[in-house]
């Protein structure tokens, strides 16, 4: 994933004001007038391409990526919007090249008096082309502030925490991991998805706090609810569903079951349900934990890691015997 490396993407004007500083640099250094216009039109036009090439260049293949980022822009923009905004780019940049020889032609090929004016005329045409694919630099540059902030989720063993909103799966991945996720009572805390490792003799355990996905029809998820579905579907290798039999997290625990029962259509990969908030109320067919306190988490995550290929917990140390 190399959306990190995306730069800024300009604005048409902050291209085009690049285009003709270069421009003016190299018009200096011709003492001959036509001479001088031929060049800046020709510099101009090259250095559009230039840049406009890098702007397409720097965005990374979306087909390319792990399906978990294809989902994302699937997701917010759509892979199709994406791709429209980087066909104008391109084809701004197309056009750059393939009218810079002539247009600066026709300002070789004018009377001395006019060469001025046939420059003139080259630039404008190279601004209303620039200016045309304005809207579509601008969300390329959107595009690129999101991307650059998504989390890198490597190819690690990784546990997806999932369930309602509030009912501790910020504060789990807090307990265990080294990512310290906002936790608030309101919905939606983590705005967005959060990645944090657990470390056991030094392997890296990969473990992803998704928003809440609320319990309602696929078709009318929002955005936030979404990326968790790709998540659970596309990167867990196991999978932590917590549970508040309190409701303090408002929402009735039938309808957090029923969601339950939704994730397990939706993934192949090994469940453990757990009940939270041990410490004020548990269901008795799951197991209990208190992210609060603290009670039941190590537990939990052992639960977790014995479906890791090779994963051996760590052993208690055993009682001495009493000497006689």
């Amino acid at each position: 994933m190399s959306f990190e490396k995306i730069p800024t993407v300009p604005t048409a004007d902050e291209v085009l004001d690049r285009a003709l500083r270069r421009a003016a640099k190299k018009m200096r250094e011709k003492p001959n007038k036509k001479r001088a216009s031929v060049e800046f039109v020709e510099a101009a036009y090259l250095s559009v391409h230039d840049k406009l090439v890098g702007v397409m260049q720097s965005f990374p293949t979306i087909s390319e990526e792990p399906q978990f980022y294809q989902d994302i822009v699937e997701i917010l923009w759509t892979t199709d919007r994406l791709k429209k905004s980087l066909g104008a780019v391109g084809w701004a940049a197309r056009w750059s090249k393939d009218h810079r020889g002539g247009l600066a032609k026709d300002v070789r090929y004018s009377s001395e008096e006019n060469s001025t004016a046939a420059r003139k005329k080259a630039i404008a045409r190279l601004s209303s082309v620039v200016h045309q694919i304005e809207d579509d630099l601008l969300f390329l540059n959107d595009v690129r502030n999101i991307l650059r902030k998504l989390p890198t989720v490597e190819d690690v063993f990784t546990i997806v925490v999932a369930g309602f909103p509030n009912v501790g799966k910020s504060s789990f991945i807090r307990r265990v991991s080294s990512a310290e996720p906002e936790v608030a009572s309101y919905p939606f805390t983590t705005k967005g998805i959060i990645v944090g490792h657990y470390y056991h003799r030094h392997e890296k355990i990969q473990l992803i706090d998704t928003p809440g996905v609320l319990d309602r029809p696929g078709i009318e998820r929002n955005a936030i609810e979404r990326q968790a579905l790709s998540a659970i579907v596309n990167i867990a290798d196991a999978l932590l569903f917590i549970l508040d039999p309190s409701a303090h997290c408002g929402y009735p625990l039938e309808e957090q079951l029923r969601l339950l029962e939704e994730v397990k259509s939706l993934v192949q990969v090994p469940i453990v349900v757990v009940s939270n908030k041990a410490d004020i109320t548990s269901i008795p067919e799951y197991p209990a934990m208190s992210t609060g306190s603290g009670e039941g988490v190590q537990e939990i995550l052992d639960a977790l890691l014995v479906h890791k290929a090779g994963w051996e917990p760590k052993k208690a140390k055993e009682p001495e015997e009493d000497q006689v």
